[in-house]
């Protein structure tokens, strides 16, 4: 039996048409999608062909607008290299940043957890009640929003 080795790349998603404090309506699918035919245009069929297997969109936080690829070690690569021309989301002008490239999903979510602390810290100093902050704090430390649908359906 050969085991497949992943790396779990951390995104962060930058869209300057919508204020920081207000969430990016954005689902996974789309996100998913988006760097398909990003890949296709710059890689080629052999960039899909190569990435396809194994690629996931694991998590997508529409408060922290942190998001979470998995993708097979090698052709991750092609994804890496494919996040930085992606302009345009659905019908947001957004501009991707590479965070963090981890090979274990906690990993990844310990390097979320820093970085969503540090969000945090800017925006309590933003709300006024204690009652906006628990509800921020609540939406930022979601690890739980994953497209499930998505995921069964490219597993194998």
């Amino acid at each position: 039996m050969v085991r497949f080795k992943n790396r779990y790349v951390t995104v962060e998603i930058d869209c300057p048409m919508i204020p920081d404090n207000k969430p990016l309506h954005l689902k996974p699918k789309i996100f998913h999608d988006t760097v398909m035919n990003k890949i296709q245009q710059l890689h080629g069929d052999f960039g899909v062909a190569a990435v396809t297997t194994g690629f996931l969109t694991k998590y997508c936080n529409e408060t922290t607008r942190i998001a979470i690829i998995r993708s097979r070690h090698g052709p991750h690569k092609f994804v890496i290299s494919s996040l930085p021309f992606i302009t345009q989301i659905g019908k947001l002008h957004v501009k991707l940043k590479t965070l963090h490239v981890g090979a274990t999903l906690k990993h990844s979510f310990k390097f979320i957890q820093k970085h969503q602390r540090m969000y945090l810290d800017r925006m309590w100093s933003k709300l006024r009640t204690d009652e906006e902050r628990q509800k921020l704090e609540a939406a930022v430390m979601d690890f739980t929003k994953t497209d499930v649908a998505i995921n069964i359906e490219n597993i194998s």
